[in-house]
């Protein structure tokens, strides 16, 4: 499930961007979609600096007052996801990565992030846990005993 997870995302995701890119140029034109991507680009850089500068301020300013930076330190992940999506080249990832960056739709994009962090921290410390007590066999639903 993992290898075919990493197989989309590292084939499918670049053939999905070069399909839209195609697609653009083919309605507007080869240099305008160009000069799009250049200024969506440049955007996201710009956008990316003032909200990593927010972030780490935010961050910052909660450790040096003695708080548990959480919402802090989420902010900053999220804005560190949404700038490596900016980077990568494409209208694909950069619409993705302005979702992540943005003020306004980070919060949605912290609870989707971090439902999904959530099941995977819970899903592997069940198994972890399950091993530990000899029970892997109720985690894969599998009705032999232990060890057979």
């Amino acid at each position: 499930m993992r290898r075919l997870l990493l197989v989309a995302l590292f084939i499918g995701l670049p053939l999905l961007e070069i399909y839209v890119i195609i697609q653009v140029g083919q309605v507007i034109g080869a240099m305008p979609t160009i000069l799009l991507l250049i200024l969506e680009s440049a955007l996201g850089a710009w956008v990316v600096k003032r909200e990593g500068i927010r972030a780490w301020g935010a961050l910052t300013g909660a450790a040096a007052s003695g708080q548990l930076p959480g919402r802090e330190l989420a902010d900053a992940a999220v804005v560190l996801v949404g700038g490596v999506l900016l980077l990568t080249p494409g209208f694909v990832t950069d619409a993705f990565g302005f979702f992540f960056v943005l003020p306004w739709t980070r919060p949605v994009a912290k609870r989707i992030l971090g439902a999904f962090v959530t099941t995977r921290i819970v899903g592997v410390a069940g198994e972890r846990y399950a091993a530990r007590r000899g029970d892997v066999h109720q985690i894969y639903h599998d009705d032999s005993p232990p060890g057979s």
